[in-house]
């Protein structure tokens, strides 16, 4: 992913990655064509009513399929090959994962608007990414007392 704003061959499967400014990025899965028309499932999140009291403020996710540039041109993409996760079949277990949440309200425990997670769990089926991972390892314990409490 190390290019600016690259425009690599995108492959079904592959995360795109939208930067929005130097701290935040939109993430979604290339579902490849649909009628001619490239699309990507964009993850995009909301707040929910209710809360997940381990890990902080459940949001609810909702994915749905647009067109490629949509978004914009500037976007970078992971081709999946620092062999970091399994590799899973495209067309056989993420393509219909995501046809089935199309329209489907999902909650979720993050806690901040971070849909590369979403993106690493729909691509490799793992419940967290690695970067999330790290978030909670250290403001989990401080916020757990808070959640507990329903302070936050």
């Amino acid at each position: 992913m190390g290019l600016k704003h690259s425009h690599p061959q995108l492959f079904p499967g592959d995360i795109v990655e939208y930067p929005r400014n130097k701290y935040f990025s939109h993430f979604g899965v290339y579902y490849g064509e649909k009628d001619g028309v490239p699309y990507v499932a964009h993850l995009t999140c909301r707040d929910s009513d209710c809360k997940l009291p381990l890990f902080g403020r459940a949001l609810r996710s909702k994915v749905k399929l647009e067109p490629l540039e949509l978004l914009g041109t500037k976007y970078k993409a992971s081709n999946m090959l620092d062999d970091s996760h399994p590799p899973r079949d495209f067309d056989s277990v993420v393509r219909p994962a995501i046809d089935e949440l199309i329209g489907r309200e999902v909650t979720f425990d993050i806690l901040f608007h971070n849909s590369e997670h979403q993106a690493t769990l729909l691509r490799y089926g793992v419940k967290r990414s690695e970067q999330i991972e790290r978030v909670y390892e250290h403001i989990m314990p401080a916020w757990k007392k808070l959640f507990e409490q329903k302070k936050l």
